[in-house]
């Protein structure tokens, strides 16, 4: 009798530990359809100001509970800007064994930490399925570059082939199986970022203003002053509790497809506000997609479902190109919204001011005046307050306005020593302004004139 009592003890004890995997079903009658503002103000519980950021974040982060729609986002910003702040604090709303945050790693570090060595396989398996991956303060992009084919959803499968050193036997070939598609966040103080892992990110930076600033600090003075009663104040609001909550939920549901009812809706509009097409679109557009089925997510109890499928609405389009043309027009360039803002509160204001009190002979003769680096320097440090290192003015930020199109360069006609910089506006830009060739919108010369007084000048010299 004791040996069955002991049997049913031990069958008992089993059953326990199952139930203890099982996750506890949440109760979805408790949710409400969640709006883009509303989301916005629960974040910025702790995320002050930077609306587009936070809400994109968030959906980047939400998108990993997806089959093939999840996207990704690149912070580039100076220092201590918040970039790293944005990812870490929306992923403490999500499960901890879903969000891999990782600081400097080498890409074959990476592998041998995130990878588990399978024996039948001979290699590493590196199971990112339904993962959030934030890499913070990285330096360079050599990890991006092995993961191109993942970040572009190439394939739910790639092997790749990575090199380690070993003590006997020098360099040795490794196999590594990548699985499943992960929702990835990286953020770098590197503000140039090679074109291919462009094209393969959303561009993001936080926002610097005097407003957004002060607001931290004095969020920053809240919570070290008595960390306790601030974790205390942040675990009990309500929406933020329902918050994380809804998130279980979603990962609960175990969604596979999200349908799009009205694709029509979607061409209209994306052809409408891009009239010049570029290579770069065909990814945009994806990531549009990635946007929509991500707000469908978010308010999956309210759509239309047809089992693990749910089809996202008009209401869900809307709100995706809301956010959409807040940020496309950096997206276009190739450019983060730190260099957007900077070409246009520093050095377009910088030009304006130092050609708007010209006219006349003079301004006949000598055409308009270029920047000088130590111009932009100096307007740069009355916009923020803050003085740009020379070399990344030189290295960083001019080459990428260049490449965009948004600036030129040519030696100053009394001091070949001596580069100017004159900005340009590109056609293709998404806008609703009407530009003219090169310098519509921005000044009332055109570049041909510009050269024609550059040569009378020289010749005058």
């Amino acid at each position: 009798m004791s040996m069955i009592n002991h049997k049913k003890q031990i069958l008992e004890q089993k059953i326990q530990e199952i139930e203890k995997t099982i996750p506890e079903k949440i109760d979805t009658f408790q949710f409400k359809p969640l709006s883009s503002q509303e989301l916005i103000e629960i974040l910025g519980l702790t995320i002050k100001k930077d609306e587009e950021n936070k809400i994109i974040t968030f959906l980047c982060q939400l998108s990993a509970y997806t089959e093939n729609s999840q996207f990704n986002i690149s912070f580039n910003a100076p220092s201590s800007t918040g970039k790293s702040y944005i990812p870490t604090e929306i992923a403490r709303l999500f499960p901890e064994e879903d969000v891999i945050e990782i600081g400097y790693c080498s890409p074959t570090a990476f592998f041998h930490d995130i990878g588990e060595y399978q024996k039948e396989r001979k290699g590493y398996l590196v199971d990112l399925s339904r993962k959030i991956l934030i890499f913070l303060d990285q330096p360079h992009t050599q990890l991006l570059e092995r993961l191109r084919p993942l970040l572009s959803h190439d394939k739910k499968e790639i092997t790749l082939k990575i090199t380690d050193k070993t003590q006997k036997h020098g360099l040795k070939t490794k196999n590594v199986l990548l699985r499943g598609y992960p929702a990835v966040i990286f953020c770098t103080a590197g503000l140039k970022i090679d074109e291919q892992e462009a094209t393969r990110f959303l561009l993001l930076s936080p926002e610097i203003n005097q407003e957004k600033i002060r607001q931290a600090i004095l969020e920053k003075i809240k919570k070290e002053t008595d960390t306790n009663a601030y974790q205390e104040w942040l675990e009990s609001n309500p929406e933020r509790k329902l918050l994380k909550e809804r998130i279980r939920a979603i990962k609960q549901e175990n969604i596979k497809e999200i349908k799009i009812s009205s694709p029509e809706k979607i061409k209209e509009r994306f052809f409408k506000k891009n009239k010049m097409l570029k290579p770069r679109h065909s990814r945009d557009i994806g990531r549009l997609i990635s946007l929509i089925k991500s707000f469908a997510l978010l308010n999956l109890w309210f759509r239309e479902r047809d089992g693990a499928t749910i089809i996202a609405n008009d209401e869900d389009i809307k709100e995706a190109f809301k956010i959409w043309d807040a940020i496309s027009e950096s997206q276009e360039l190739n450019l983060p919204p730190y260099i957007y803002h900077l070409y246009h509160e520093v050095i377009l204001t910088a030009w304006n001011e130092k050609n708007e009190n010209r006219s006349g002979e003079f301004e006949e003769i000598t055409g308009e005046l270029g920047l000088t680096r130590q111009d932009i320097i100096q307007k740069h440090y009355q916009v923020y307050g803050r003085f740009i290192p020379s070399w990344q003015l030189r290295q960083q930020i001019i080459p990428m306005l260049e490449t965009a199109g948004l600036i030129i360069q040519e030696p100053d006609p009394n001091d070949k020593r001596k580069i100017l910089i004159y900005p340009t506006t590109p056609l293709t830009i998404s806008k609703n302004k009407k530009y003219s060739e090169l310098r519509g919108g921005v000044s009332k010369y055109d570049y041909k004139k510009i050269n024609k007084n550059r040569e009378k000048t020289e010749k005058i010299g």
